[in-house]
Parts: C-alpha cells; sequence; structure tokens
C-alpha cells in the first residue's frame, strides 16, 4: 500500500466523519425497516431515498476505513525548507497574466480548491513540488498550458 501523507487535522476530520457515517447506519436501517411496513417498495420513495443513502454510507465508510491505513500522517507544525513539499505553502505569479495564485499542497484526501489547498496529486501540485523560490514551471493544466514563477514558500503549520 502506498504512504499518502495528509496533516494531523486532515486525519482527525476523516475519523470524525467516519464515526459520524456509523451513528446514521441504525437510523438509515430503520428508515428502510419502516419503508418496507408502508407496503409495495416498487413505487415507495422512501424506500428507495432510504436504500440509496445505505449505500453511500457504506461506499463512503469503506473507502475511508481502507485509506487510514495507508496514510503518513504529517504534523504541519514541523515542517519547514526552502524547497515546495507537502505541507506548504505556495505563492506564485503567472506569467503571461501577470496573476499571483497561492495554494497549500495537501493530500488528495483533504484538499479544498476552495479554501486555497490543491492535492499534491493534481497537476499544479506535483509540478511544484521539490522546486525553490524563483524557479519558473510550465505546467500542463486542463485548460492548456502555464508558466508559474515561484514568489514564495511559507510553512504555517496548522
Amino acid at each position: 500500500m502506498s504512504n499518502t501523507p495528509i496533516s494531523v487535522q486532515g486525519y482527525q476530520k476523516l475519523e470524525q466523519e467516519l464515526d459520524r457515517l456509523k451513528k446514521e447506519r441504525p437510523i438509515v436501517i430503520q428508515a428502510i425497516k419502516e419503508a418496507r411496513e408502508e407496503g409495495d417498495l416498487k413505487e415507495n420513495a422512501g424506500y428507495d431515498a432510504a436504500r440509496e443513502r445505505q449505500g453511500f454510507l457504506e461506499a463512503r465508510i469503506n473507502y475511508i476505513e481502507s485509506k487510514l491505513s495507508a496514510f503518513n500522517v504529517v504534523d504541519l507544525n514541523t515542517l519547514s525548507g526552502n524547497k515546495v513539499i507537502f505541507g506548504a505553502t505556495v505563492r506564485v505569479v503567472d506569467i503571461d497574466t501577470d496573476e499571483e495564485k497561492e495554494f497549500t499542497l495537501l493530500g488528495p484526501d483533504e484538499a479544498d480548491f476552495a479554501s486555497g489547498s490543491i492535492s499534491i496529486s493534481s497537476p499544479v501540485g506535483s509540478a511544484l513540488l521539490g522546486h525553490e523560490e524563483g524557479e519558473e514551471i510550465t505546467i500542463d493544466i486542463p485548460k492548456g498550458r502555464v508558466t508559474y514563477e515561484i514568489l514564495s514558500i511559507e510553512f504555517r503549520g496548522a
């Protein structure tokens, strides 16, 4: 199995989600039981919805449980350096547009572009890994090709 990095906070968040999902199991099972008692299952929207929710719950529980043992938990407060690594917050400028962006590189199970973090497995994340301030990196992204210059690398911890 691979050793996927994840922050302490990301790991705890997944553990909390797993706990919440497991607590929801009996509620969904009860909803299925009650919907069954209503009779005809062919046209029972409540039954269909409860079965669909049960399928989602079980799939997500299985996914999280299978991933937890494969994680390499990293305390972001212990990181430092002058190269882009997991946990680094990188400020870049697009060479063509002068648009500045900032990314925190995290694992695929905790990255959230909307909150400013990207996965180390993404095209941009993987291209930035190992580089230093001042370097230019050309990256093939879904919209085409972009060239970034790394302006700064910080380690902000949690």
